[in-house]
């Protein structure tokens, strides 16, 4: 038997029903339905956005380099394609024109090594006869690399910084003037999370990476006045041979697989992630799993915690290599 009480409030119970039947339930689909169509559009504009484009990728013969080539070819870009090893770049072009015959623009290749000053002069003027001009550059090439501070020469040091943040700021500053001209380009930086956060032997790595963070965000600012858009991308580790390409501290080659390198994110993920970014325009994209990325809070949040975590790295990976 119902009390009176409980009479009385069953017209609440209904009224709260109808309205959670007839007011919220559509009102959270039509969230839904906004969402998806915002999703959808920014997804279109992306292919617009990158089809027909002239995408310049450096380091395009090996890892994240080759698959952002085929990633971006498959989006219908025009492609130019650069690296040091001219026999790679041809390769990589019959595998893009075998795989896609549909495709009408047939990737150029642009053969020049980032450390010679004087040749990346020459190969952005290359660069912009293949198409005219530029849309969009990627600069990829790089090097890792392995080491103690007290052991590395300068040299090292010099070098690593030549390929990482010299010869893609050069080749930068010789494509720019043809972008300012048009009010249009956008400049993509492959940096690393440890452009945002050091990790003990990696000193020259981290240095260099660090220094392109610095000069792409400057980058940025200056050029939004031209309507330039500037990208830095910080992957983690990615399953590429970045570790055993990467130089000791007498400039050796490392010749090693990392376990954390050969545990890392597929190229070929990593290269689609890349792709979206550019697509939807993004500023600063970090591309690494849940304890890279909250190191890096941690490293602005905590940072006494944070150095005394990288120290006992430290001496763990001294200790490991030492038995």
């Amino acid at each position: 038997m119902v009390s009176p009480a409980t009479r009385k409030s069953l017209p609440k119970v209904k009224a709260m029903d109808f309205i959670t039947s007839t007011a919220i339930l559509p009102l959270l689909f039509g969230c839904l339905g906004v969402f998806g169509l915002f999703r959808l559009l920014q997804w279109v504009r992306g292919k617009a956005y990158l089809r027909n484009a002239v995408v310049v990728i450096t380091g395009a013969t090996s890892g994240l380099g080759k698959e952002c080539a085929k990633v971006f070819y498959a989006a219908g870009a025009k492609l130019v394609l650069c690296g040091r090893n001219g026999g790679a770049l041809e390769e990589l072009i019959r595998e893009l024109t075998a795989s896609h015959a549909t495709k009408t623009h047939k990737p150029y290749l642009v053969t020049f090594d980032l450390t010679d000053s004087g040749a990346i002069v020459a190969a952005a003027a290359e660069i912009l006869q293949c198409f005219g001009y530029v849309d969009i550059l990627v600069n990829n090439a790089g090097i890792s690399y392995r080491g103690t501070i007290m052991d590395t020469t300068v040299d090292v040091d010099k070098r690593v910084m030549e390929t990482n943040y010299f010869g893609p700021v050069a080749l930068t500053k010789a494509l720019l003037p043809s972008m300012i001209k048009r009010r249009q380009g956008h400049i993509v930086a492959i940096s690393s999370i440890q452009g945002k956060m050091s990790i003990p032997f990696r000193s020259a790595y981290a240095a260099s990476k660090h220094a392109t963070q610095a000069f792409f965000d400057c980058l940025r600012a200056e050029m939004e006045q031209y309507e330039i858009e500037v990208t830095v991308i910080s992957p983690g580790y990615i399953h590429t041979n970045l570790s055993v390409n990467a130089i000791t501290a007498d400039g050796s080659r490392y010749g090693v697989m990392d376990t954390t390198t050969a545990q890392g994110r597929s190229p070929v993920e990593v290269a689609q992630d890349v792709l979206a970014a550019v697509g939807k325009k993004k500023k600063d994209v970090i591309l690494a799993d849940l304890l890279p990325s909250l190191a890096v809070y941690l490293r602005t949040l905590a940072p006494g915690l944070f150095f005394s975590l990288m120290a006992s790295r430290a001496r763990k990976e001294r200790k490991s290599k030492n038995s």
